[in-house]
């Protein structure tokens, strides 16, 4: 089994933020597989989906961003899933908007998800989808309300595409394992 973690906030007034693209990426993934979300008893929402002859749970932690951890420990342990099992998906304001980047491990880089995460995890080895929400047009000190705003309409565009390469990558790393994915989605811009 695998699992794919899409991180973000909960609650209404965080659709559509540049914070909560990883929500947005979980949530086209089980639109693209007919699938819903159900609560657990983890503090996560979770769907389950067959792809191929791989079980997959699509996870979006209902902890806030920065107690991300919390929730993903939960699924793996309620699933028994490694680390090497999960990507998470998440955003990054040092990538521009239409790109993004998949790695095995590394640091938080200021991603407060991330950061969880790994404190929880106790280690950084453990694959991540970073998706670029651009910094810059991020006012000067204005870090929290950039990444809680929403896309610009020029950025809807880029970013409706992004959804979908995003989408399309984790379906890779379940279907084909990180070294695939990381080979075919790794771009400099879409």
């Amino acid at each position: 089994m695998k699992l794919i973690i899409g991180l973000g906030n909960p609650g209404t007034e965080y659709d559509g933020t540049r914070h909560n693209i990883g929500f947005a990426v979980a949530d086209a993934l089980a639109a693209h597989h007919n699938a819903s979300f159900s609560k657990e008893k983890g503090r996560y929402l979770s769907a389950k989906i067959k792809l191929g002859s791989e079980s997959v749970g699509i996870i979006k932690p209902m902890t806030y961003m920065n107690h991300s951890g919390h929730a993903v420990v939960a699924a793996m342990n309620f699933y028994k899933v490694a680390r090497t099992e999960i990507v998470v998906i998440c955003d990054d304001l040092n990538l521009p908007v239409g790109t993004m980047r998949l790695r095995p491990k590394g640091s938080a880089g200021g991603q407060n998800g991330l950061k969880h995460i790994i404190e929880c995890f106790g280690s950084n080895e453990f694959a991540r989808l970073r998706i670029g929400i651009g910094s810059q047009n991020m006012p000067k000190g204005g870090f929290s309300s950039f990444v809680l705003g929403k896309f610009s309409e020029q950025e809807k565009s880029e970013i409706a595409i992004m959804t979908v390469s995003a989408r399309d990558c984790a379906i890779d790393f379940a279907l084909h394992g990180l070294g695939h994915a990381m080979n075919h989605f790794n771009t400099s811009k879409l």
